[in-house]
């Protein structure tokens, strides 16, 4: 068995399941729904394909070297980020008497909403290229051809993201019925929305608290 691809799975299953972003929106949706937590988590996979398609190519170093494009991803993803956590929020703060109504959480609507959200959560995350330009190299043996290689290790990274995202929607769909109640869900929605925001807040202020 190949001892650094052990290794590497442990390491990039730590940095898969790490609390952020993904995490909270994927927690969000499963609020709604199990096919929307579900949906969405596929789309945090689907943007970690983006971001490992583009380490193997080789696209993401050209991403990080250019301080503009870089400042754009960034800037993009923690509007995006925000706007989820307005949103989110937004929802945390409706009247309990309108959410006995109407048995509503979040916003519901198509599972191709959630999909949407996850995969440009994921996509729009500028931390993401650092972090495999930084890691994957580590796992490549010196003398041995680049590209093979960072293939696999990129599809150890979405294969653990397919596990690690839909178990965490289907695990907060098994607590729904207690999730879902009207005033549980509203401290969950404020704990995730407040979540968000600090997460975008973060992205945004970076460079200025650098």
């Amino acid at each position: 068995m190949d001892a650094q691809l052990v290794a590497f799975t442990g390491v990039a299953a730590g940095m898969v399941a790490l609390p952020g972003a993904d995490f909270t929106v994927v927690v969000r949706n499963s609020m709604v729904s199990r096919r929307a937590g579900v949906a969405c988590a596929l789309g945090v996979a689907c943007g970690l394909l983006v971001h490992t398609a583009l380490a193997v190519a080789g696209l993401a170093a050209v991403l990080t070297a250019v301080p503009t494009l870089f400042g754009a991803l960034r800037l993009a993803g923690g509007a995006y980020v925000l706007y989820l956590g307005a949103k989110t929020l937004q929802s945390a703060l409706r009247p309990l008497r309108e959410r006995a109504d109407d048995g509503a959480g979040p916003e519901r609507g198509p599972a191709g909403g959630a999909l949407r959200q996850g995969f440009l959560t994921n996509t729009l995350n500028p931390k993401a290229p650092i972090t495999f330009l930084s890691v994957l190299p580590q796992f490549v043996p010196a003398g041995s051809p680049a590209l093979p290689r960072t293939a696999v290790l990129s599809a150890i990274v979405v294969a653990l993201a397919l596990l690690w995202f839909p178990a965490v929607a289907l695990l907060v769909d098994r607590l729904g019925r207690w999730l879902r109640r009207p005033r549980t869900a509203r401290a969950v929605e404020a704990v995730t929305g407040s979540a968000l925001v600090l997460l975008a807040l973060a992205l945004l202020l970076e460079p200025l608290i650098a």
